[in-house]
């Protein structure tokens, strides 16, 4: 496997150690998300918003489309519904195991240096990581290594606050997106690994994912999904494709039985051929672009 780029797995990271906390919030930029009306003919009908979980900055998502959505739809789904606390329990539970080699010896030896300078400036040692597995190693320098952007600015808290009491369920929980990084083959794990330190130590580039968001553009979020690790058929396969097909699936059940569900998740989960509003329209719903 050649040695990715790490952007898509910081965007996976983000999402699998997501915070749903609300918070007070500065003057916010206006952007504009995209959103997709999916329809039965039955009577059920969806609403699937883009969102990301990670932003360093608050941002006004809000917008005539959106707010009718909210307002006509029955229930909430999200990526997950539990909270931090529960999130961070649940990767201690399945980042932990005996008898693992040290960290270092998990990446190539011209990888080393570079690893033992992050470990010392996010203020880590080496010996403190000796049991944790490989893919959490580089999950924990993945949020280290995102700077300002964090999960506090995250759109799925507003959503869910917007959406004033209206039933909310999840579409995976963390204890399944967790263990989507814990089945990794352990080779995989170490490039997710590589990759990581491949990307905290090249200086900060454009936001192109949050930039991206802010415009609806999906052409270049469908862009993105394709490049680094998700370039790998496997990585790709287990981190997005395998779980965009369950998702439609549980999507296309409520729309059957009449729901009105608004589907707030990743914008990365909506992009392509292989996104939900295309998986769904092959599912032989009218879907529709609204925003």
């Amino acid at each position: 496997m050649d040695r990715p780029q790490a952007w898509p797995f910081r965007a996976v990271a983000a999402v699998l150690l997501l915070t749903l906390a609300a918070c007070a919030k500065p003057p916010a930029e206006t952007v504009r998300p995209a959103l997709w009306q999916v329809e039965d003919a039955r009577g059920g009908t969806a609403w699937l918003l883009g969102t990301i979980h990670a932003l360093p900055a608050p941002v006004a998502w809000r917008s005539p489309a959106i707010d009718r959505a909210i307002a006509a739809s029955d229930s909430l789904l999200l990526e997950i519904t539990d909270d931090g606390a529960r999130v961070a329990t649940i990767f201690a539970g399945l980042a932990r195991s005996p008898d693992l080699p040290p960290v270092a010896e998990r990446v190539p030896p011209r990888d080393r240096p570079r690893l033992s300078a992050l470990l010392e400036d996010f203020g880590l040692s080496e010996p403190d990581l000796r049991a944790t597995e490989t893919w959490a190693v580089a999950m924990i320098l993945s949020q280290k290594a995102q700077g300002r952007a964090t999960a506090r600015y995250g759109i799925e808290a507003e959503v869910r606050a917007a959406a004033k009491g209206k039933p909310v369920a999840a579409l995976e929980g963390a204890a399944a997106q967790l263990a989507v990084f814990d089945r990794l083959p352990e080779a995989d794990q170490r490039e997710l690994l590589t990759a990581v330190i491949d990307e905290a130590a090249q200086p900060d580039g454009p936001d192109v994912l949050g930039t991206a968001w802010k415009l609806g553009d999906m052409v270049a979020i469908e862009r993105e999904t394709r490049t680094g690790m998700m370039a790998d058929p496997e990585l790709r396969e287990a981190l997005l494709l395998r779980r965009n097909r369950a998702w439609a699936h549980t999507i296309a059940a409520r729309l059957v039985a009449r729901g009105h569900p608004l589907v707030a998740v990743g914008a990365a989960h909506m992009a392509g051929p292989d996104g939900l509003p295309a998986l769904l329209a092959a599912k032989g719903f009218r879907v529709v672009r609204v925003q």
